[in-house]
Parts: C-alpha cells; sequence; structure tokens
C-alpha cells in the first residue's frame, strides 16, 4: 500500500476491500465523527416537522402497550405470568422496539444513501452502525418511560420482584443491537438487487415479533413446540429482561448463550456480505 502510494505521488490510495473479512475497523473508528452527524441526523429527522417531536418516542410504545393490554390482556385472555397485563407488554414492547427499529432502519442503507455512497468516500458501515446508536437514544428513552410504570406497579403493591438478571441489561443491549444490525445489513446487501426483499421487511418483522414471547410468555408454550421459539435468538433476550425486572419468566443461561453465540456469528457474517457488496454496489442500485 505505501509503495503504491509513493509510486503513484499520492499520501492515500483508496481501495476497495480486498478480502471477505477485510472490515477495516481503525478506519471505522476514524470516521466517529461522521457517525454522529449521522446519528443527529437520524434522531432529529425522524420526528422533524412534526407536531409532538420526541414525544413519539413514547406515545407510540404506549399506545402500543394499550393495544395489547385491551386486545390481548383483556379480550383473548392471554396470561403473564401473574405480572400486571400493562406493564408486562411495555417491557415486551421496549425490548422488542429496539431490535425491530434497528434491523428496519439499517436493511435499507444501501438505497437509502446511494446518492452519498456515489459521491464521498468514507467506511459505509459508519452508516448502519450509526442508525444502531440513535435507535440507543430512542430506545433509551422508552426505557425510562419503562422504568416510570415499573415504580408505580411496585409502589401499588404489583408481584414485581427484581433480581440479579437486571445487570445483564447491556449484554442484552449489545445482542439486541447485533441481531438488528445482522440481519439488516444483510437484507440491504440483498437488496441491492432483488428490491422486493425491502418490501417484505416491514411484513416480515411484524410476524416475526408474533413468533417472540413479546405477547405471551414462553413458559404458556408447549414443550412440544417450544424448541421452536427457543431458536428464535430473540426469544431468549426477551425472557431474560422480564425475568431481570419481574421475576418470572423461562430464564436459562443455555438460550441466553446460544442467542450470544447466534449474534456474534450473524454479525461477522452480515459485515462479511455487507463489505463484498459495497464493492460493486453502485453498478446495480
Amino acid at each position: 500500500m505505501a509503495t503504491q502510494a509513493e509510486a503513484s505521488g499520492w499520501d492515500l490510495v483508496i481501495e476497495p476491500p480486498s478480502g471477505w473479512f477485510d472490515l477495516h475497523f481503525r478506519e471505522l473508528w476514524r470516521y466517529r465523527d461522521l457517525a454522529g452527524l449521522f446519528v443527529r441526523r437520524d434522531f432529529v429527522a425522524t420526528y422533524k416537522q412534526t407536531i409532538l417531536g420526541p414525544l413519539w418516542h413514547v406515545i407510540q410504545p404506549l399506545l402500543t402497550t394499550l393495544m395489547f393490554t385491551v386486545v390481548f390482556g383483556r379480550i383473548a385472555g392471554l396470561p403473564t405470568d401473574g405480572v400486571p397485563s400493562f406493564i408486562f407488554y411495555m417491557a415486551g414492547t421496549t425490548v422488542w422496539g429496539y431490535f425491530a427499529n434497528c434491523l428496519s432502519r439499517t436493511s435499507g442503507t444501501f438505497l437509502a444513501n446511494a446518492g452519498i455512497f456515489g459521491k464521498v468516500y468514507f467506511p459505509r458501515m459508519v452508516v448502519p452502525v450509526s442508525v444502531v446508536v440513535s435507535q440507543l437514544i430512542a430506545f433509551s428513552i422508552q426505557f425510562c418511560f419503562f422504568l416510570l410504570f415499573y415504580v408505580l406497579f411496585r409502589a401499588r403493591g404489583a408481584p414485581l420482584q427484581p433480581n440479579w438478571a437486571v445487570g445483564l441489561l447491556p449484554l442484552l443491549l449489545l445482542m439486541m443491537a447485533g441481531l438488528g444490525l445482522g440481519f439488516g445489513i444483510i437484507i440491504s446487501s440483498l437488496t441491492t438487487k432483488y428490491r422486493d426483499l425491502q418490501v417484505l421487511v416491514g411484513f416480515g418483522v411484524q410476524l416475526w415479533m408474533y413468533a417472540t414471547p413479546v405477547i405471551y410468555p414462553l413458559s404458556t408454550m408447549n414443550e412440544k413446540y417450544r424448541w421452536i421459539l427457543v431458536a428464535n435468538p430473540m426469544t431468549a433476550v426477551v425472557e431474560t429482561f422480564r425475568y431481570g425486572f419481574f421475576g418470572t419468566g423461562a430464564f436459562s443461561a443455555a438460550y441466553l448463550a446460544y442467542s450470544a453465540v447466534f449474534t456474534v456469528v450473524l454479525l461477522l457474517a452480515g459485515m462479511a456480505v455487507f463489505n463484498r457488496v459495497e464493492r460493486t454496489f453502485m453498478d446495480t442500485v
């Protein structure tokens, strides 16, 4: 690289990645200021020129929780492991919302930013990483809102027993971010050639939610079919979150370890595919 740069008379030679795992993490860190600008753009632009602005980060999960409480809690009568249905569903929507938003927004990386990618050089991975960080800000707001109701329900005598698993929250956040980023960048890479995948993302995420114990606890599932839900890497995340704050649920260290390994493998595979596609995506977008 240095010899080629000296021979050409330039200080820097920009070349496409040469291998599947030529990921340039150091270069990604060097562009952290740009990532910060993208984070601000993503967070501010979401509700720009709206009346309520950032309040939508609270209103959306609140309305979703109310709907789940009425439909699944009151009408359908689904069990919630003895936890008040409102706070049970709020916990599920808070966790699921972060993962789903990360996946949905990173899945459009190449198509949404084709104009920028075609004019300016920077590590393309900066964009999906910035999406994950900006959604973390939104999650923090919603999590504080969840804690407010959690304290209120405990003050009213609800059987909520927090335990040591609350300390696993940083790990759960990393897993949610990794799963959302991994699936998102794989889908983004594939949509450079197959645009209909972008249409299926929203529908697929909604279906996936029903295959995750968001509106029902894993403990209510028949043992014969439980393995299907356990194979879903988000199942252990949701169940561990609830177990930590409520003291109920089907927590399992084995399930959580499986999800963690799945996340790492998925993230490495996603970055490899993303790295490969970014070399030629301008020819197909």
